[in-house]
């Protein structure tokens, strides 16, 4: 049995004061997306919503069918109508959202062959 791939589309807000959200694009094409995604076999989809937009996470058994049911117009039509499709619309593969805020690891102290302490050596 092949584990299912996710794919992820990400909605931003609009920052320029318009009324526009992303989760009102979601409320007037959340029901639209569903039935297409149910009528063109996802196995599963689910939303996310976040201070800054909405995810749709989306999970097809075969990449194909990902591939076929982003190229529906009615899917098209939905994603052109985001708040602002040039840089409020991410699609990709895998699960999406925030992973939290970036921060940066400390670098650990170096590996040393000094600081292991060295066998005595054998007296006879």
């Amino acid at each position: 049995m092949r584990v299912p791939d996710w794919w992820s589309i990400e909605v931003m807000d609009v920052e320029d004061g318009t009324v526009h959200t992303a989760t009102g694009w979601r409320d007037a094409y959340g029901q639209v997306l569903t039935e297409s995604l149910i009528t063109n076999g996802a196995s599963s989809w689910r939303w996310f919503e976040h201070s800054w937009g909405v995810v749709l996470e989306v999970s097809f058994a075969e990449e194909e069918s990902w591939d076929a049911w982003l190229d529906l117009p009615g899917t098209q039509a939905t994603l052109d109508a985001v708040p602002d499709p040039v840089r409020g619309l991410l699609v990709h593969r895998g699960h999406g959202g925030a992973s939290g805020s970036y921060v940066p690891r400390r670098p650990g102290s170096a590996p040393r062959a000094d600081s292991v302490a060295l066998p005595e050596p054998l007296v006879p």
